[in-house]
């Protein structure tokens, strides 16, 4: 078996946070020297949140899928109970992936430097009761897979429609929301640039199913007329779609400035999203709004996440 590292390149940037809390049980002779200052190496409590905040920054370093992040906000807390030594700490960061296990190895550090500090007095010490105890800004708050959506996927070529090309951008759409994000796709058609009929084809699945995928068509030529005719039969343009998938593109390459792609919804529900001719925007694309899709088709039917 190998290693597969999560890939967070297609992910936005938002603000992360995480909290975790766990405890070392003491000796009551410890508790009391700790709280006399009688601990030879120092200031038990000060020393542990120093040790928390360090493991915070050591965490890719120990952990090997963690990713390196910038941290912005490390409070390491630490509290002297009559049982022993509570340590809670919240991290907070603006990056693509989330800060649980900084929260999680920072409080593992500070107990252990609790143990550190206090194993020539106490040989009954335990650790226990790490747990994170609260998270926001990652995929727990937003991400869903297609499950229960039904899908069409439009492949808009000349060549392809010709049968003098291979329609790969379309397939691999297919298997994408198929496999990895469990939806079904129950209408698949590959059309020319032709604008009319692109719109009679569009109109045509209204209401039928809950997300159309165009693939094509998106670019300067006089026969790339996607964008125009997806805006002529939407209700609502959804603009940030469009611009997200090209500021996600650039970092991949700057061709994808390129893209006139947008995306809107017909009826009351249905979405139309224009991914772009190429396999790999289509992956990327698909990857980063995907998790957002049964949100968008809930505010389209004016509904509320449950």
């Amino acid at each position: 078996m190998g290693f597969k590292p999560a890939d967070v390149s297609t992910k936005f940037e938002t603000i992360r946070t995480a909290s975790a809390e766990g405890k070392i049980y003491l000796n009551p002779e410890t508790v009391e020297m700790i709280k006399n200052g009688e601990i030879a190496k120092g200031d038990v409590l000060s020393a542990s949140q120093m040790a928390g905040m360090l493991g915070v920054k050591r965490t890719p370093d120990i952990l090997p899928f963690c990713h390196p992040i910038l941290v912005d906000h490390v409070q390491i807390d630490t509290r002297l109970d009559e049982d022993g030594v509570y340590a809670k700490a919240t991290i907070k960061c603006i990056g693509r992936t989330g800060v649980e296990m900084e929260a999680l190895t920072a409080v593992s550090a500070a107990l252990l430097n609790v143990y550190d500090m206090c194993k020539p007095y106490d040989k009954n010490m335990m650790i226990s009761d790490i747990k994170l105890t609260a998270k926001s800004g990652g995929k727990s708050d937003y991400e869903e897979d297609l499950s229960g959506l039904k899908c069409a996927v439009i492949t808009l070529s000349d060549t392809c429609a010709k049968g003098e090309a291979e329609d790969r951008s379309g397939k691999l759409a297919i298997d994408l929301i198929e496999r990895e994000y469990d939806g079904e796709v129950v209408h698949y058609k590959i059309l020319p640039d032709d604008k009319e009929k692109i719109i009679e084809e569009l109109k045509s699945l209204k209401d039928k199913v809950d997300i159309i995928f165009t693939t094509g068509g998106t670019g300067f030529s006089k026969r790339d007329v996607t964008p125009e005719a997806t805006k002529e039969v939407i209700d609502k343009e959804m603009i940030g779609f469009g611009e997200a998938m090209r500021i996600i593109g650039v970092r991949f390459t700057p061709k994808s400035l390129l893209s006139r792609a947008t995306a809107g919804i017909i009826g009351d529900h249905t979405l139309i999203i224009n991914l772009p001719g190429s396999t790999g925007g289509v992956r990327d694309n698909l990857r980063m709004l995907a998790p957002l899709l049964k949100h968008a088709i809930r505010m389209a039917k004016g509904e509320k996440k449950h």
